[in-house]
């Protein structure tokens, strides 16, 4: 099982700017509700007890944020001085994680996985990262992955229309150390490591059905929003962000 996880939130969210104004994507409201809270009380369900939280662009939001909703929780920041890139931004935060398998994802993605099933696929795999994947239909947005036999990643196709296909969810099970055995640049994408290290390094896949939904951009960050208040119906006057968030993930999200 693994207990600790690293999110990703350090990006300037140029794309949401035009209906999220000066914050954070992490930090876009839902219903007053940062997004990133809907991450933090996820993963916390899903058993995460450690968290990392690598930050950029008006970190001090996000720190004042977390710290008054999770002061209790285990929690460390890394804050980047120039932007890192993603690859970047992991390597300095793995550096400081305590476990040898971590969690890893974006603060403007929410993907439901099942993160003991995750951990299964990677522990057993013994994969040095493992790649939550999610089955969609009819997309262009996301570049789509392919599997080969074992489970691990046969190869990742550009962006495209594709009628069905697999997507890189953004949720990954990393190993640590063999992670930092390879010599790494301070500044790199963690999606162009993967696809340089397809074949050469044990990457897989962990397939999951469950709610999705990336708000990088306008349309979805509403969709999002939509999403909240058909779980939500008749609930908006509750001003208590816990009690919100447990409703919302103990709602019908597999009908989103």
């Amino acid at each position: 099982m693994i207990n600790e996880a690293i999110i990703l939130a350090g990006g300037l969210g140029t794309r949401l700017r035009a209906v999220v104004a000066d914050l954070p994507k992490c930090m876009a409201p839902v219903n007053g509700i940062p997004f990133i809270h809907f991450i933090v009380a996820y993963l916390k369900k899903e058993g995460i007890t450690k968290f990392i939280f690598a930050l950029g662009y008006k970190n001090e939001v996000i720190i004042e944020y977390l710290d008054s909703r999770f002061g209790a929780t285990d929690k460390r920041y890394i804050i980047e001085t120039v932007p890192l890139g993603t690859g970047g931004a992991i390597k300095a935060a793995v550096k400081v994680a305590r476990n040898e398998n971590v969690i890893v994802l974006n603060g403007d993605t929410l993907f439901n996985v099942n993160v003991a099933g995750l951990a299964a696929v990677h522990e057993t795999q013994n994969a040095v990262c493992t790649l939550s994947l999610k089955e969609m239909v009819r997309f262009s947005r996301y570049g789509s992955v392919e599997l080969n036999p074992e489970g691990c990643i046969k190869t990742f196709h550009e962006k495209q229309y594709c009628e069905r296909g697999l997507i890189n969810g953004g949720v990954y099970a990393l190993n640590v150390p063999s992670f930092l055995k390879e010599l790494l640049p301070e500044v790199f994408s963690f999606e162009n490591w993967l696809e340089k290290n397809t074949g050469v390094k044990k990457i897989c896949g962990s397939i999951h059905q469950n709610y999705f939904i990336d708000i990088g951009i306008p349309a979805d960050y509403d969709r999002f929003r939509a999403d909240y208040n058909v779980i939500l119906p008749g609930k908006k006057q509750d001003s208590d962000p816990e009690n919100l968030v447990g409703s919302f993930f103990s709602g019908n999200l597999d009908l989103l």
